[in-house]
Order: C-alpha cells, then sequence, then structure tokens
C-alpha cells in the first residue's frame, strides 16, 4: 500500500505547554488508521494541524499528502485536497434542513443562484450511502446524534472526501448507532477513502482498525500494525499508559452502613408535555459508603431521575418524597438540593458543568463561592488555594489554575466538574456518564476518585451507559428502562447479559 499521508516531526506548543513534541505519523492509502493515547496526549492537536486549523507556520515540521509537502492556511485549503475533520462537537446548524447543512459554505449555485433541486437530488444520493432514510428537507434538530453524524458524513463524501478524520465519533452513540457507523467506515474504506479514527474505544479499534498510532504526552509511542494479527487491548493500554493495568477498576472492600438516602414513589413528567409521564414511582435507596449503578439503554430515563432529583432541574409536575437519614429532606430548587449534600456531575461537562470561557478557578469554587468570599466579597487568595487544592488531588493536567477550562483535555475538564462538586462536601453524588470521552488512564483516575469517596461513607450513583464499568465500580446496580426500575441485584450477581435481559423482557 502506498503511503497518503506522512506527519514528519510535528512540533506545536501553547504558552507554558508543548502539545505535540516531534510526532511522527504515517497513514497508507485505503486503510483505517487509529490514533489513540490518554487526554492531553495531543491527537486532536495533531488533527487540528492537519486539517489547518493550526495554520502552517504555527507549528515546525512536515505534512506530505500525495507525496508533495504541503502547507495549509487554513480548512478550506485542506478540503480542497480532500481532508476533511468530523469534530466531537458536531458543527451542523439545528434549524437548517439536512440539504442546507450538507452543502453549507459548499453550495451548487449557478450565476449567485442556489439551484436547489441539484441540491435535494445529490443530497438524497449521498444519504442512501450513508444509509440514513429521512428526508433531504428534515430539520437536523429533529435527528438523533447517531444520525446526525451519518449527516456529517454525507457532507464530507459531498466534498470528495480522500482522507476521512473523526475525533471521537462514537462517544455519544449507543451501542447500535456505534456498530452502524463503524459498518459505514468499513464500506467507505471498500470505496478506496482513507480514515483516521480517534478513538478511547478498544474494542471498536480492534473490530476496524488496519493500524493503531499511540501519542502519550505529545510524543510518538509506536505504531502497530493490526493486519497480521488482532492486537490486544492490554497493549494498547500499555503504550497509553506507560505501564500495565492488571486491574481496570480499583481494588475495594466496600464498608457498606445504613441506608442515607431514599426516593420514595418518584414521578416527573416531560417539561413540555405536561400529560406524559417520564418517570414512573421510581424508589431507590444508597446506604452509607455504597456505589449504586443505574444500567439502561439511551432513553430510559436516567438522566430525567437524576436531574429531577438534583433540585427538579428536568420536568414538572414531580411528585414522590426524598429523605436523608430518615428525614424527609426540600430538593425544589438546586440550592436547597446542595444545602442538604447533593452534588449532580452532569453528562454534558462542556454545556452544563462548565463555565468554559473562564478558568479552572473560577469553575472550581462556582458550586459554593460563600466558601471562598468574605461580606459576599471573592477572596481571590483563598479561591485560588482552594483550586491549587483540588488540582493537585485530582492530578489536573494543566499550566495553572488561571488556564481557561476551554483549553484543557475532556479528562481534564472533567476533573475540574468533580472538583467543583466535591468542594460542595457533598453526602450524595450523583455521577452521570462520568467517564465519556475519557481514555484509559483518566478514566482509572476518577475510579479511584469514586472508590475513595465511598471509603469516606459517601454515597454514590453511578449512571453509565458503559456495562463493564457498572459492573467494575458497583455494589449493587439498578435496570431503568422506560422511566421504571425493572430490576435490582447486587453485583455480584450481576452479569451484562442478566442486566440486557432484565431490559428486553420489561416491555
Amino acid at each position: 500500500m502506498q503511503t497518503l499521508l506522512e506527519m514528519r516531526s510535528i512540533r506545536k506548543t501553547f504558552p507554558g505547554v508543548v502539545a505535540l513534541n516531534h510526532v511522527n505519523l504515517r497513514v497508507r492509502a485505503g486503510e483505517i488508521h487509529a490514533l489513540v493515547g490518554e487526554n492531553g496526549a495531543g491527537k486532536s492537536t495533531l488533527m487540528k494541524v492537519l486539517s489547518g486549523v493550526y495554520p502552517s507556520g504555527s507549528y515546525t515540521g512536515q505534512i506530505l499528502f500525495d507525496g508533495q509537502e504541503r502547507h495549509f492556511g487554513g480548512i478550506h485549503d485542506s478540503e480542497q485536497l480532500g481532508i476533511i475533520i468530523i469534530h466531537q462537537e458536531l458543527a451542523l446548524v439545528p434549524l437548517l434542513s439536512i440539504t442546507e447543512n450538507v452543502f453549507l459554505g459548499n453550495e451548487i449555485a449557478h450565476r449567485g443562484v442556489i439551484d436547489w433541486m441539484a441540491a435535494h437530488r445529490q443530497t438524497q444520493e449521498l444519504l442512501r450511502k450513508v444509509g440514513l432514510r429521512e428526508s433531504p428537507s428534515t430539520r437536523i434538530t429533529d435527528l438523533g446524534v447517531g444520525k446526525q453524524q451519518l449527516v456529517e458524513i454525507a457532507k464530507a463524501l459531498s466534498k470528495q472526501v480522500r482522507l476521512l478524520i473523526l475525533d471521537e465519533p462514537t462517544a455519544s452513540l449507543n451501542e447500535n448507532d456505534s456498530q452502524a457507523l463503524l459498518d459505514l467506515l468499513l464500506e467507505l474504506k471498500a470505496q478506496g477513502i482513507t480514515c483516521i479514527l480517534i478513538s478511547h474505544k478498544l474494542n471498536e479499534i480492534a473490530r476496524v482498525a488496519d493500524s493503531v498510532t499511540i501519542l502519550r504526552d505529545g510524543s510518538t509511542v509506536e505504531t502497530i500494525d493490526c493486519q497480521g494479527a488482532p492486537v490486544s487491548e492490554d497493549r494498547v493500554i500499555r503504550g497509553m499508559v506507560g505501564r500495565e493495568m492488571a486491574d481496570r477498576y480499583p481494588r475495594r472492600t466496600p464498608d457498606i452502613g445504613e441506608t442515607v438516602f431514599e426516593v420514595r414513589d418518584w414521578r416527573v413528567h416531560h417539561p413540555q408535555h405536561a400529560d406524559r409521564e417520564v418517570i414512573k414511582g421510581v424508589d431507590l435507596q444508597v446506604r452509607r459508603g455504597e456505589i449504586v449503578g443505574i444500567a439502561g439503554l439511551m432513553g430510559a430515563g436516567r438522566t430525567e431521575f437524576a436531574m429531577s432529583v438534583f433540585g427538579r432541574a428536568w420536568g414538572q409536575r414531580i411528585s414522590g418524597e426524598v429523605r436523608l437519614h430518615g428525614k424527609p429532606i426540600d430538593v425544589s430548587t438546586v440550592g436547597k438540593a446542595v444545602a442538604h449534600g447533593l452534588a449532580y456531575v452532569t453528562e454534558d461537562r462542556k454545556g452544563n458543568g462548565l463555565v468554559l470561557a473562564e478558568d479552572i478557578q473560577f469553575n472550581t469554587s462556582l458550586a459554593r463561592l460563600e466558601a471562598v468570599s468574605r461580606a459576599g466579597v471573592i477572596d481571590d487568595g483563598r479561591e485560588y488555594s482552594v483550586a491549587q487544592g483540588y488540582r493537585e488531588k485530582l492530578r489536573i493536567r494543566c499550566s495553572g489554575v488561571g488556564q481557561k477550562t476551554v483549553n484543557l483535555s475532556g479528562g481534564n475538564q472533567q476533573k475540574v466538574v468533580l472538583s467543583k462538586w466535591l468542594f460542595t462536601e457533598p453526602e450524595v453524588l450523583i455521577l452521570d456518564e462520568p467517564t465519556r470521552g475519557i481514555d484509559v488512564g483518566a478514566k482509572y483516575e476518577i475510579y479511584t476518585l469514586i472508590a475513595q469517596l465511598a471509603a469516606e461513607g459517601k454515597c454514590v450513583i453511578v449512571i453509565s451507559s458503559e456495562m463493564p464499568e457498572l459492573l467494575g465500580l458497583s455494589d449493587r446496580i439498578y435496570v431503568m428502562n422506560e422511566g421504571r426500575f425493572v430490576a435490582e441485584m447486587p453485583v455480584a450477581e450481576a452479569s451484562q447479559e442478566k442486566i440486557m435481559r432484565a431490559i428486553v423482557t420489561s416491555h
């Protein structure tokens, strides 16, 4: 196979940080090349260099495409050669149609007038290629995340893509949508399209990748050829974290006490459709020092349940009772829920968890400003020392607590969200998809932290779409389907098959 892309000795720095340190990458034509590494290893930065987001001159090193050295001044330059990047945060306009999004900035026009007939016709053809049956006039906002991802790929195909770069394409997809996307990548490969896949899901990489390049701390560790024999997950993990990870989950001896937190007959109606009951009479108990998992498919109501309990942050016509240490408590607002010792780490860290434009120090104290204030005025020194303390405790990789959170990797952003809620000293911590889009090394650190919180006697509730994660972390698991708990089991009796059976047979 001939080489399509070669990146030689790429070095990129930001103030106080070396993001890429002489990275090398070689991608053969017609292959699926996986790029893996811990959060902050430099994967997304490398792809931004390649696609021209970081233009030529802002880094050192060489990019060769089709055997020629290239200098991209921006995304438009790389797209003209057929290098298309699909970012983790999809760049679609929600209120425009599929056709309008596919040809946005790349319109089919004659003498300045858009030819909508031709655009619709071509969109229909592109949607067929990616396996979407939707009408080209469907608005993006009416599609699920999985289908939006396919629209992005259709958009890439409209630009005569030769090298497709996908950054964490399945991070927010369910199992079925993930499988459909991987099947599509294999089809595109059969059509001669080369693909670079950035993913933390090693089972997906094992399924589709021809080669795997591992980055660690901004440097290339190695490139593994997977065509001879399948590559083991342990070998990839060893390359990513620089050490063996015999245990993916920290070992712990649970010390579980009396029931501390209870939710009784909890019912919630949809915020827009008051007649639609979404949470249907849920009962939950958590004991001191216990980690309770909530399993379920996407749309089962797990996030809605958690948010409605946490200060009625979701839903309307909410009824039921929340008890702490046997006594009913008022959780009718977020402020009251926090005052009673509840904390909720959202699954959407960028949208709801952080103020991205602000620094780590600002975000850490946000949920408990009174603890860093004097007479209503924030004490900068006190706020700094709190943020610095959590930076050290949670090993947040940053240039300092004055660094903007938008410039942190996903794993480090998640640690800042955790810092914010740990600073409120909660008794009950609800973690919604705590490791989504995070690499195995950072996952292990967060798992260790969760185990530590349980050892301190806190009640921990973990919502996760990754069943191995729930089985590896929890002491007890509730299974949720269509707004109800349909099963409850101690982890010793639980398995992926048993959880799926509970979901499937509960209809």
